[in-house]
């Protein structure tokens, strides 16, 4: 918890925690990103020449899942040229807000900047109906290599106004400051670490929060201080805690996100994450909503990324 960080003044209006829509991007070359691979040790690279075949399938089978499930899925489509091997991971570098806001970030990774289209984002507006009222552009950050990549780098509790950061190569505690004061939240901030010392790349590895839950990975959680700031901060705010080890966080067990389509929440995770979980925290979960899971394992082994990754809500009012 960074004490220091300036905390905002709550002017704006209520948001609800979960999204009834979401922005998906269809991969045109997904694949092994190098440009990533340093900071991200969930990547593995081991696929073959049917990473893209078998991606989209993948990718495919969850847009599909998720419209059964009453959510309404905005699928964006790749283009080949320039080569974005990680185009199918959207949240990092959008984000849309109840009050009309549109935020992009500052990435690190070279070749996914690329990923940042106007297309995209006329798409949201046009072929959505969803209305974008204000645009804030934290991408100049990049010119001074301090970064802070989307509802990766940021995990949001959006009723309670609270974003929770892991300070890593790809989350700056500036950019988290300034994102926080242009949309009125309070940062709590801290460091996280995996068992050989490398710092998590994005924060939402390693908690996940819901309406009326938080899945968190107290152990990785560095300083106990920090630790002990996060835990008081999701109880004062009425969080179930749903605690998960290490290891199950490797297995993407905190890279999960609640979605809010017709007739109830849905909790989205990969078959992977759900497998690691024991019978108590699968309970505890649907205690929060119906587990909606998705078989993605290339996505994950080449991408160092899970389903939580693959969405980015759309927080965004309708236009009339």
């Amino acid at each position: 918890m960074n004490a220091e960080t300036p905390q905002p003044t709550r002017t704006q209006p209520t948001e609800p925690q979960s999204a009834a829509a979401v922005l998906m991007v269809r991969p045109a070359r997904f694949g092994f990103n190098p440009q990533t691979a340093p900071s991200n040790p969930f990547q593995i690279d081991t696929a073959g020449g049917e990473a893209q075949a078998q991606a989209l399938r993948e990718f495919d089978a969850l847009a599909a899942n998720l419209e059964r499930a009453g959510l309404r899925v905005l699928v964006a489509a790749d283009t080949e040229q320039p080569h974005k091997p990680d185009a199918i991971f959207p949240n990092n570098w959008v984000s849309f807000h109840r009050d009309g806001t549109l935020v992009l970030y500052p990435m690190l990774a070279p070749n996914r900047r690329l990923e940042r289209r106007e297309q995209i984002l006329q798409q949201v507006s046009e072929e959505g109906g969803f209305r974008v009222t204000r645009t804030v552009d934290l991408t100049d950050h990049e010119l001074d290599g301090t970064y802070l990549e989307g509802t990766g780098s940021l995990v949001l509790d959006r009723v309670g106004r609270l974003a929770y950061a892991s300070l890593s190569p790809r989350t700056d505690l500036g950019v988290v400051g300034e994102f926080a004061q242009q949309l009125d939240y309070e940062v709590v901030a801290f460091e996280a670490a995996d068992g050989a010392g490398r710092a998590i790349y994005h924060t939402n590895v390693l908690m996940a929060v819901g309406t009326g839950f938080a899945v968190i990975c107290g152990e990785a959680i560095t300083q106990p201080s920090h630790r002990e700031a996060v835990y008081s901060k999701l109880r004062a705010t009425g969080h179930e805690l749903i605690e998960i080890s290490a290891a199950q966080m490797h297995e993407f067990a905190g890279n999960l996100l609640e979605l809010a389509p017709p007739g109830g929440h849905l909790i989205a995770l990969s078959v992977r994450a759900w497998r690691s979980l024991d019978p108590a925290q699968r309970r505890a979960l649907e205690r929060h909503g119906r587990l909606l899971t998705a078989d993605i394992p290339v996505i994950e082994r080449l991408g160092g990324g899970g389903v939580r990754c693959m969405l980015a809500e759309i927080h965004l009012p309708t236009r009339p």
